[in-house]
C-alpha cells in the first residue's frame, strides 16, 4: 500500500492538486494503527490509506482540511486523556474509541507552487521572472506579440488559457510590466484569470490614463480597484530592472491561506482576505 500511496501523491503533485500526506509517528497501548502507517487526504475530502479506522479518520480529515487552508503542517495526538498529551507543538485531541490507545499523526500539506502571470518583455519583466523562478514559483510569461518572442515561450495575452487559469488550483499573482505595450488589454486578461494580486509597473499618471480608458471600454471600477499601482513597495527604483525587486515583496507577502483555491471550495474553507506575511514554516511545494 505504501508504494501505491506514494504514487498517488506523486500523481497529485504532478497535476498541481493540493493534498495532505499523513503518517503515524507514534502509538501507545492498544490501537489498530501502527507506526509508519500512511494516508493521503485530498482537497475534496478523499481519504486513501490507513491511520486507524473510524477512531481517527474523522479527526484526521478535519485537521487535514485545516492544514490545507492554513498552509502549515501539524502534529496531532489522539488519546483518551488529551490533557496528559499536551506538549509544545502538538495538537492534543480526544480519541473517540474506547481502546485506551494513543496515536500521534503528522500532517504535511503539499501545495501547488504559486503561479506568476507576468505580462510584458521589458527588462523589469525578465528580471522578475528570474526572481520568481529562483524561489520556486511557476511563471507564465505573456506578451502582446508572442511570435516575436517565440524563443522564450511567451503566450498571447488574448489566449483562452489565460482566462482558464481562473480554475487552476495554485495561488495566482499577476504583474503587468508591459511598459506601454498593450497595457489595457493585459489588465483585462489579468482580471480574467482572477489572481489574488494584480500589480502594474507604471507611473501614477500613466495608470490614471489606463484606468480612464478601461472605464470607457466598460470595465467596472470595482474590478480596476483590484489593480495595485505602483506595484509593490516604493524603493526608489532608478534602472529598469529595479521595479522587479519592488514588486517581489508584495507578491510574496500575501496570505498563506488556501492554496486550495479550487473553483468550488467547501464553504468552511477560509479565503484570502488581504496582505499578511508568510508563516515561518512554509508548506511543501509540489
Amino acid at each position: 500500500m505504501r508504494a501505491e500511496l506514494l504514487q498517488l501523491a506523486a500523481d497529485l503533485a504532478r497535476k498541481g492538486e493540493p493534498f495532505v500526506l499523513a503518517m503515524v509517528v507514534r502509538k501507545q497501548a492498544y490501537s489498530s494503527a501502527q507506526q509508519g502507517d500512511m494516508a493521503v487526504i485530498t482537497a475534496d475530502g478523499g481519504y486513501h490509506g490507513w491511520l486507524g479506522g473510524n477512531c481517527t479518520q474523522p479527526t484526521v480529515k478535519r485537521e487535514a482540511r485545516r492544514a490545507l487552508v492554513e498552509g502549515t503542517p501539524r502534529l496531532v495526538s489522539l488519546s483518551p486523556e488529551p490533557q496528559t498529551e499536551a506538549r509544545p507543538g502538538v495538537l492534543a485531541l480526544p480519541m473517540t474509541c474506547h481502546s485506551g490507545g494513543t496515536v500521534d499523526i503528522y500532517l504535511e500539506p503539499v501545495l501547488p507552487a504559486p503561479r506568476l502571470l507576468l505580462f510584458g518583455d521589458s527588462p523589469c519583466a525578465r528580471a522578475l521572472a528570474q526572481l520568481a523562478k529562483a524561489v520556486g514559483w511557476s511563471v507564465d510569461s505573456v506578451a502582446a506579440d508572442p511570435v516575436a518572442h517565440a524563443d522564450r515561450g511567451y503566450t498571447d495575452y488574448a489566449a483562452p488559457e489565460i482566462a482558464a487559469l481562473a480554475a487552476a488550483n495554485a495561488r495566482k499573482f499577476a504583474v503587468i510590466a508591459t511598459m506601454g505595450e498593450a497595457d489595457e488589454d493585459s489588465i483585462v486578461a489579468a482580471l480574467s484569470a482572477r489572481p489574488e494580486y494584480i500589480g502594474i509597473v507604471a507611473s501614477r499618471r500613466r495608470f490614471a490614463e489606463i484606468r480612464e480608458s478601461l472605464l470607457g471600454r466598460g470595465v467596472s471600477a470595482e474590478a480596476l480597484d483590484r489593480v495595485k499601482n505602483p506595484a509593490g513597495l516604493d524603493i526608489g527604483a532608478r534602472v529598469p530592472e529595479e521595479p522587479s525587486t519592488r514588486a517581489t515583496p508584495t507578491t510574496s507577502a500575501t496570505p498563506a491561506a488556501a492554496s486550495v483555491s479550487s473553483p468550488n471550495p467547501p464553504a468552511t474553507w477560509a479565503q484570502p482576505q488581504g496582505p499578511e506575511t508568510w508563516p515561518s514554516r512554509s508548506p511543501r511545494r509540489s
